[in-house]
């Protein structure tokens, strides 16, 4: 009989990751990132735009306002800090 050999995935569930644009920075070391998501509505099959507010941990207080980023989910940082920063895509002009 063959062996068969299991790899065990780097993560059972991964991270989810989302991108969105900076809408405050004046935290120390935190950023509220607005993610817009477009939903279709179960009635009346309209596309809605629906915009969710994530607080971001920023260590180095790199970002700016208008700066469009990428977050990953993260192991609860504080009260309201469930996300951190990944790369910042492109920068405000």
């Amino acid at each position: 009989m063959a062996e068969s050999i299991e790899v065990a995935p780097s993560r059972l569930n991964p991270r989810k990751v989302r991108e969105g644009t900076v809408v405050s920075s004046s935290m120390n070391k935190t950023a509220v990132v607005a993610v817009v998501e477009r939903v279709r509505h179960a009635r009346y099959s309209k596309t809605v735009l629906r915009t969710k507010r994530l607080y971001v941990h920023d260590e180095e207080n790199t970002v700016a306002v208008g700066d469009r980023v990428r977050v990953q989910e993260t192991r609860p940082l504080s009260k309201l800090k469930r996300w951190r920063l990944v790369e910042i895509t492109e920068r405000a002009r």
